[in-house]
């Protein structure tokens, strides 16, 4: 008797939406353009294709069976940060970073990951291989990468061809999780609270990560920083591993559900983009999970801190910081946040900058594959941060701040990117 066939484990374990899921939004798109003004990736290049409404058009043809996944139509659908500006201002909130995202999977499908797909997936389907992969750029970095002159950021002594002079942040030899404890109990009244970490604070900032550990913990909440954490899965989503985004969701949903926390804090924005917001348009109900995903800004206004910062008394003298919108964080209108916790602190003189919800060009992996579009993106920031006056550009997203270094490393200024909770922790720990 011949055995029935295995269903195929892609289709039935997949947790994305595919590209036939968006066919109804797909068909709402008026093609009006409003997108171009929005579309960074379409600024730098000018070539419909980068456009939102050029990749609609892309992915109607492709559903209609009117074009293939020739190579033209992938170079298209690689020019995307899937930072979602578009989104923001569509009449019809044609969600064409969500329709990218699925295309990309399609082509991965289709002809498998490219090789920097493979080389992502493969590093953070594996965190004791992130881990291993830490401690060797730390190790390793003197040799590979030396300091750029009067700047912030280490630039590599044999440059790659894709990025000929990129700068990159040093790194550390201890990890956040070598830094902290799994789990600080806190007062009985206050309930425990969860940090999610992600990659970049992990391995690259940690001491963003202690920060917001020990300012959790100054005010009296219990803090769980779970060892089975993985990736938010935006790399991988980004990639096109639709699958790799799938387990390293269940791993997350699973590492917190090992203690009752009431919320899950984040302090980058690329990472409660992913886990708050991208999980929810997930085929599995992570309802659960995702509720509880806050933004550190918002968390700690809700708590109450802001109205403590500001009875305390300014500093004589204080830095002068400007600001720019991660983009994660804008699209969920989570603006207004930021910018009162910087006014707030003692130690700090805001001033707000021109362009300051410009994407700063980073994406992801788009900044490997398109650096010099990524650089170009990025320098638009340049003459209002230079107008500001300021000495610091903070920020909400570690992946922002080595974007930012670079830029402002490419420009010649003095200027230092900086995540908020850092000066927020001079602040509190004085």
């Amino acid at each position: 008797m011949t055995a029935p066939p295995k269903p195929n484990s892609d289709v039935v374990m997949d947790k994305n939406k595919n590209l036939k899921d968006y066919e109804k939004v797909i068909g709402e798109c008026v093609k009006c353009g409003v997108c171009q003004a929005h579309c960074p990736a379409y600024l730098a290049s000018r070539r419909e294709g980068a456009v939102a409404r050029g990749k609609i058009a892309l992915a109607a043809a492709l559903l209609g069976g009117e074009v293939d996944l020739e190579k033209r139509l992938q170079e298209d659908i690689g020019m995307c940060l899937m930072c979602g500006s578009c989104v923001g201002k569509c009449p019809g909130k044609v969600p064409t970073n969500e329709i990218v995202g699925a295309i990309r999977r399609q082509i991965t499908d289709n002809g498998g990951l490219s090789l920097l797909g493979k080389g992502v997936s493969t590093l953070l389907g594996s965190p004791a291989l992130m881990k291993t992969f830490g401690k060797g750029g730390a190790i390793f970095s003197p040799v590979v990468l030396k300091k750029v002159p009067e700047a912030s950021g280490l630039r590599l002594r044999f440059p790659m061809s894709v990025m000929p002079d990129r700068t990159f942040p040093k790194i550390p030899f201890r990890n956040l999780f070598d830094r902290v404890k799994e789990f600080y109990q806190g007062s009985a009244d206050k309930p425990v609270v969860g940090f999610f970490a992600g990659c970049a604070i992990t391995y690259v900032y940690p001491e963003i990560g202690e920060h917001m550990v020990t300012i959790l913990r100054r005010m009296g909440y219990s803090v769980f920083i779970p060892r089975g954490q993985q990736c938010c899965g935006i790399p991988a989503l980004s990639s096109g591993n639709g699958g790799l985004v799938g387990e390293l969701a269940e791993a997350n949903v699973t590492a917190f559900g090992k203690r009752a926390v009431q919320h899950i804090v984040t302090a980058c924005g690329s990472c409660n983009g992913g886990i708050g917001e991208y999980y929810k348009t997930m085929k599995t109900d992570f309802g659960d999970f995702t509720g509880k995903v806050v933004d550190f800004s918002v968390f700690l206004k809700n708590a109450g801190l802001f109205q403590d910062l500001a009875a305390m008394e300014k500093w004589p003298e204080r830095t002068k910081v400007t600001y720019h919108d991660p983009c994660h964080l804008k699209t969920q209108g989570i603006t207004r946040e930021p910018r009162e916790l910087l006014k707030a602190l003692p130690n700090v003189d805001f001033v707000e900058m021109e362009h300051a919800s410009s994407c700063c060009g980073l994406g992801g992996t788009f900044s490997v594959t398109h650096y010099e579009c990524s650089k170009a993106i990025g320098a638009k920031k340049v003459p209002g941060l230079r107008e500001s006056g300021a000495s610091q550009i903070a920020t909400a997203c570690p992946g922002c701040i080595m974007q930012l270094q670079d830029i402002v490393n490419h420009a010649g200024m003095k200027v230092k990117a900086v995540h908020i909770l850092e000066l927020l922790a001079r602040s509190m720990l004085r």
